[in-house]
């Protein structure tokens, strides 16, 4: 009888093959398989009952004070104050107050009589912000620690609230804005929110007013007043609430609007 070489080694058959792969995923532990995250989960739990946003968010700018000098020569902080109706024995909110130009203006402003708040979520601008206070000795004036989607602001308590160029940083508007509405002093409606921005594409360090007045009106505010003030450095709007609080399910989205649309 003939007898036969040995063939040499093949490939396993791609029916084999499968069958491993197969076998395989079955036997796998459970662990090893990793769910891809969603945009949910990149939010902060304690925003996630609120819509996102559907605008980009510029990166938080620098801290830094040492345009005080050339801020005051164009008389910034004395117009936007004169515009938002500041009078001395007012409360007031300093939101995102970095170094704390606006703070210490508003204190001189309020007076005695009157209060400063100023917030910020930068714990290092805040420690910095603390110094100043103590050696300026801004008696009427107190420091706070904030969160990105919430001011934490006592209720019921703030005549004016400023967002002077930074409301296009915060990622979270509707739970922000939902959250910061009740400090508005209720008596007569009269507690308003200052926003001084610029018309500029959200990338570009700003928020076009349409996006603006769209996001506020969603939240709940009503627009009351608004001016372009190049030279101050963007433009100046007031809101105050507008009937009962939305509920975070009622909030509907504002689309992304640039510039140029």
């Amino acid at each position: 009888m003939k007898k036969i070489a040995a063939e040499p080694d093949r490939m396993p058959p791609v029916r084999l093959l499968l069958g491993l792969a197969a076998l395989f995923l079955l036997t796998a532990p459970l662990g090893a398989c990793k769910r891809v995250p969603d945009d949910n989960d990149l939010r902060a739990e304690t925003a996630r009952a609120y819509p996102p946003a559907s605008r980009p968010v510029s990166e938080l700018a620098g801290n830094q004070w040492s345009t005080e000098t050339a801020r005051d020569k164009r008389g910034e902080a004395e117009e936007i104050m004169k515009a938002a109706g500041l009078e001395p024995g007012m409360t007031v909110a300093d939101i995102g107050a970095g170094e704390g130009y606006y703070t210490v203006r508003l204190a001189e402003k309020v007076g005695a009589e009157g209060r400063v708040l100023a917030q910020d979520i930068d714990e290092g601008a805040i420690n910095r912000l603390a110094e100043r206070v103590t050696r300026e000795s801004l008696d009427n004036v107190s420091i706070k620690l904030g969160a990105p989607d919430d001011p934490r602001l006592p209720e019921n308590s703030f005549d004016r609230i400023f967002l002077v160029h930074m409301y296009h940083e915060v990622r979270e508007p509707y739970a922000f804005l939902s959250r910061l509405r009740p400090a508005l002093l209720d008596k007569n409606g009269a507690g308003e929110v200052i926003v001084v921005d610029v018309n500029h594409d959200v990338a570009q360090h700003g928020i076009p007013p349409k996006q603006l007045f769209c996001e506020f009106e969603a939240a709940g505010y009503e627009l009351v007043g608004f001016m372009e003030r190049p030279e101050l450095g963007g433009y100046f709007a007031r809101f105050r609430a507008n009937g009962p609080a939305i509920l975070p399910e009622n909030i509907v989205p504002c689309p992304y609007q640039r510039v140029s649309e």
